[in-house]
């Protein structure tokens, strides 16, 4: 039996923002033990010109609900980007996993060649199912909790790779 589109991406999804979950539980506990204030980390970045730790995960979770529900045919959630508190973040997170998993694998049945259709800021794109999900979509959604990872990583909370890989 070949690998299918929901196989390759709701399953996947759910379980990196569980992990990016963790992380960022590690990350309160951190700033609790070290009597830090939540909003450095929650407003930490690696560089002047990138996304500190709250958009990181905001487009972690925008690119997981986004990919499937464009695979699945449905309306793409609407989340409004405020969060500024690692509770706040955890709470997305969890949002965002309770609509993935309200997709049903038959939804995804035949995806790979539906026509995905994106705005950029400056063109549209269209995709294949299939190019969209390997081509775009993960490897966005993997820059971005990898991101959040290396943010909370460089601040001196302590993860490590079995806290992105989810200890498999």
């Amino acid at each position: 039996m070949s690998l299918s589109i929901y196989e390759a991406s709701v399953p996947v999804f759910i379980r990196m923002l569980g992990n990016l979950s963790t992380i960022l539980g590690k990350a309160a506990a951190h700033a609790e033990a070290k009597s830090i204030d939540q909003a450095v980390l929650v407003n930490a970045r690696l560089a002047p010109d990138m996304f500190a730790l709250a958009r990181q995960v905001q487009i972690a979770s925008d690119s997981a609900k986004g990919c499937a529900a464009r695979l699945a045919g449905v309306d793409v959630p609407s989340y409004p980007d405020e969060e500024t508190t690692l509770e706040q973040l955890q709470a997305r997170i969890a949002k965002t996993v309770e609509f993935l998993k309200a997709i049903k694998p038959e939804q995804l049945e035949g995806s790979e060649k539906r026509t995905i259709n994106l705005k950029m800021r400056t063109r549209e794109v269209s995709f294949s199912g299939r190019d969209f999900l390997l081509g775009f979509a993960m490897p966005n959604f993997y820059f971005h909790v990898t991101t959040a990872y290396d943010i909370l990583r460089h601040n001196g909370v302590e993860v490590g790779k079995m806290d992105f890989l989810g200890g498999v």
